[in-house]
């Protein structure tokens, strides 16, 4: 049997059963990591003595007879969500030696539900990328193709998943940064709603648009881990008050209904779109005869801001990154580097030898849509901008009960191709990013693959707080969809 090939379903029913152990299965990740990750690059910190220890805690847990979502379960973690006593970087040099106090709270309710953390998945520093080559580390490659990107930011984390390195994983997304590597890695990805799941502990890009979010294998498994994350947390002032469903009941709603009387919106402005690869769009045109065959109505809706989501986008998301990347001045915490001339010299320096390029071209960008003489013209102006988005998305939603569309415009790009070219890496979030500035739910589920054999996704997008429509309809095309090809061999 191989181990590090199971589902978090799968695996749960083997502990259960006690036909396997948690340290067998946390030992067989470990061990593909060994093999593999010199090559993958996934990963920026293993936990092993911590994971070995908290799976023979989970034995012994099991052997009483406890039970738990995830007891025994080996998952990895973004390296951007706070870990007490395991380092946590956020793939940059500035805070290459931070090792926190503290859990953010979606890694708290991992530890109580019984899941064993494996460690800390290399990302784009920050979280700025679009592909996992602005880590301060290393980069990270894709395990269906290694001269390709795994897509980004949170790449680390969707690799791991994909070369079979944990069984679930948690990433973030800011602009599509689930979803999107989710699509080129060939397995599941989901942003929850704005609000959905707490961001205390998560050291944040953008405040108004991060949203922490499950990376699995299957449907099925992204719904059990959102059973464990998800819900109101008095620490993070953005948490919503809002009770949190049994996300599998979705999945129960399909097997009893399947997905007839279902409708789902295209946006008219997005097929035929400049850019589009026609490998994805055949995929997607695909991917919707499996929808429409499951009783699906699909209906064209409209909209009509998006030509200016991107541009949008990359005023506010970088406006906020400035206000929130200010904290790391060599003073309080993180890498300082020595100033010959005092603390002017000390910040210039630090900052400078600290934040990779692309961080340091955000904060150029954000600082200077909110200098004076130029915030209303800017970050006003993409705040009324992203208004607009939110109300093209209501007025879709009054038509449908979900949209679909691609995930990304083309199948993942070799690496280095885009590296000097950032307005291109920049549109490659085209179809993700306007649902961050909504606050909408949205999915990535396997639904082709190219002629050159790198996966291409779905996207499911849903009402806000309707995760419950956007995994049934996941879960009925996973089930109904043909046949996904396995991981080549890495």
């Amino acid at each position: 049997m191989d181990l590090h090939a199971l589902t978090i379903d799968q695996a749960k029913k083997l502990l259960a059963s006690r036909e396997i152990s948690s340290v067998d299965l946390v030992s067989a990740m470990l061990d593909r990591i060994d093999a593999h990750d010199a090559k993958v690059g996934a990963f920026i910190t293993v936990d092993r003595e911590g994971a070995l220890a908290a799976a023979s805690e989970a034995d012994a847990r099991l052997a009483k007879g406890e039970d738990a979502p995830l007891l025994g379960i080996p998952v990895a973690l973004k390296d951007l969500l706070c870990t007490t006593g395991v380092r946590t970087t956020c793939g940059s040099k500035i805070l290459e030696d931070f090792v926190p106090t503290y859990d953010a709270t979606s890694v708290a309710l991992l530890k109580a539900a019984g899941a064993v953390i494996l460690g800390k998945t290399n990302m784009d520093e920050f979280g700025m990328g679009s592909s996992t080559e602005n880590s301060g580390f290393h980069v990270t490659r894709n395990p269906w193709n290694l001269d390709h990107v795994p897509g980004g930011s949170s790449g680390g984390s969707a690799a791991a998943v994909a070369a079979q390195m944990c069984t679930a994983s948690l990433g973030t997304d800011t602009g599509g940064s689930i979803r999107q590597p989710a699509s080129h890695c060939g397995i599941v990805g989901l942003k929850p709603t704005y609000g959905r799941v707490s961001r205390f502990g998560l050291v944040s890009y953008a405040s108004s648009l991060d949203q922490i979010g499950p990376i699995t294998r299957t449907v099925r498994d992204a719904a059990i881990m959102m059973n464990v994350i998800a819900g109101h947390d008095p620490k993070d002032s953005t948490s919503a008050a809002v009770d949190a469903p049994d996300f599998t009941s979705a999945l129960d709603a399909f097997d009893s209904q399947g997905l007839s009387g279902m409708k789902a919106g295209i946006p008219k402005e997005y097929l035929g779109m400049e850019g589009l690869s026609p490998e994805v769009e055949k995929a997607f045109t695909d991917a919707r005869k499996v929808l429409e065959d499951l009783g699906v109505e699909i209906v064209e809706v409209s909209l009509p801001h998006t030509a200016y989501a991107v541009a949008a986008y990359y005023v506010l998301a970088p406006s906020e990154a400035s206000s929130n990347l200010a904290r790391y001045d060599g003073v309080k915490y993180g890498a300082r580097q020595k100033g010959a001339d005092g603390l002017i010299d000390m910040y210039k320096k630090t900052r400078s030898k600290g934040f990779g390029p692309e961080v340091q071209r955000r904060i150029i960008m954000g600082t200077y849509a909110l200098s004076a003489g130029y915030y209303d013209e800017y970050y006003g102006r993409a705040s009324r901008v992203r208004t607009l988005i939110m109300d093209d998305f209501s007025k879709a939603f009054e038509g449908c009960d979900i949209i679909i569309s691609p995930v990304a415009p083309t199948p993942a790009f070799k690496i280095g191709e885009n590296v000097d070219d950032p307005l291109t890496m920049y549109l490659s979030d085209i179809f993700t990013l306007s649902a961050n500035m909504a606050g909408i739910p949205g999915l990535s589920v396997p639904c082709g693959v190219s002629k050159n054999g790198l996966p291409m996704g779905l996207q499911i997008l849903g009402k806000r707080f309707d995760e419950m429509s956007v995994i049934r309809a996941g879960y009925g095309f996973e089930q109904s969809a043909p046949s996904f090809p396995g991981l080549p061999e890495l």
